[in-house]
């Protein structure tokens, strides 16, 4: 059975609005199993006199409310503006800025998406990529949950991208281990792994990460095998890396032109539909969705993804654009990490902890088989 906090003991819009509350839980109830969310919002059409850390306050004339948006915010809510076929929203001291198609329930289902757990871009992007009359239709995964990227809004404001697309990376990517060293590097793609990355936290002293960088590159050519290099981009292009792994922060900042004319593949992190969206912008080589379970190898800046939300990224991208897996993924869960039919899956403990690497390689690559 769905479980959800039941509509009608909430504070779900305010005023409250029958027809709207309504429309919110037919939605909610052909969107599948989600666990109740824990941050329940309010969607206010009309300014409450106290807002607060859990309003969402819809204005469609933001020039009209400008110092007012100002108070709200400070207040601690969050602001949606919304125009025809655009929408805003303003939270936490940042804008995501998305155009698409507003129907007439945009407003239920961004409620009902809320009800899901989604933080409130990525339930806003969701909510533009609804159709009024969708909770009567049933998609891919027997339910009406979308996953038809023809539907989702397109994000405004980022930085240009290349004018050609990232070269190509193999379409499944199979067994991804995060190295801290060149050292590692080396030895594992000496058990056989065709996919490393070179994890190396600091950029300091310069001449031992480029020798870092450069045994890396030297070892994935030696082996015919996929050496992508994590955030130092500039080191990996004066190398001739295969790759480069960059966060969602580091598009603003690196030459992904120079990356891309190079030949260089490039990988993107996600954590939910708006980031995907954002990555999706810059047309890379893969696309890595995380955390899917808790890690402790960095702080992540949201909460574990979980297997349901990876197997809707996946059925919605499956196609576009090759998928890695990653965060928290030992031999234990990669069966069923693999059955969402991610192509990939990035491992850095079940790899570096290991009492034996060789022999975690060997399990690990064999789940890829079964």
């Amino acid at each position: 059975m769905t479980q959800t906090l039941a509509f009608k003991d909430r504070d779900l819009f305010w005023p409250p609005a029958d027809e709207l509350t309504e429309a919110a839980e037919r939605i909610r109830a052909r969107l599948g199993d989600w666990p109740p969310t824990h941050a329940p919002w309010r969607i206010c059409l009309t300014a409450p006199d106290e807002p607060n850390g859990g309003d969402l306050i819809v204005v469609a004339d933001a020039a009209r409310h400008g110092e007012q948006m100002a108070r709200w915010l400070v207040q601690g809510a969050a602001v949606v503006e919304a125009a025809e076929h655009k929408a805003t929203l303003h939270l936490g001291g940042e804008k995501y800025r998305l155009e698409g198609h507003l129907s007439e329930d945009w407003i239920a289902a961004l409620a009902a998406f809320l009800d899901c757990g989604f933080d409130p871009h990525d339930a806003l992007v969701l909510a533009l990529a609804w159709r009024d009359g969708d909770e009567t239709r049933t998609h891919a995964g027997g339910d009406s949950f979308p996953c038809d990227l023809a539907t989702f809004p397109r994000l405004a404001g980022l930085p240009q991208a290349p004018a050609e697309a990232f070269a190509r990376c193999p379409e499944r990517l199979g067994l991804y281990p995060v190295l801290p060293s060149a050292e590692w590097v080396e030895r594992v793609l000496g058990f056989g792994v065709k996919t490393v990355q070179l994890r190396r936290k600091s950029a300091h002293p310069a001449d031992e990460l480029q020798r870092e960088i450069a045994r890396c590159v030297a070892a994935g050519r030696r082996h015919d095998a996929q050496v992508f290099i994590n955030d130092h981009w500039q080191a990996a292009l004066e190398a001739g890396a295969y790759g480069v792994h960059l966060g969602q922060e580091d598009v603003h900042t690196a030459d992904l032109a120079a990356l891309a004319a190079a030949g260089i593949r490039l990988g993107l992190s996600t954590h939910g539909f708006y980031e995907i969206l954002k990555a999706l912008h810059f047309r890379p080589s893969y696309i890595a969705l995380g955390a899917v379970f808790p890690t402790t190898t960095k702080v992540m800046p949201t909460a574990p993804q979980g297997l349901k939300r990876l197997a809707r990224y996946v059925r919605l991208l499956e196609g576009v654009v090759p998928l890695v897996a990653i965060g928290g993924i030992d031999l234990q869960v990669l069966p069923a990490v693999l059955e969402t039919g991610v192509g990939c899956a990035a491992v850095v403990r079940a790899v570096t902890e290991a009492p034996d690497p060789g022999a975690a390689v060997s399990a690990l690559q064999q789940v890829f088989t079964q």
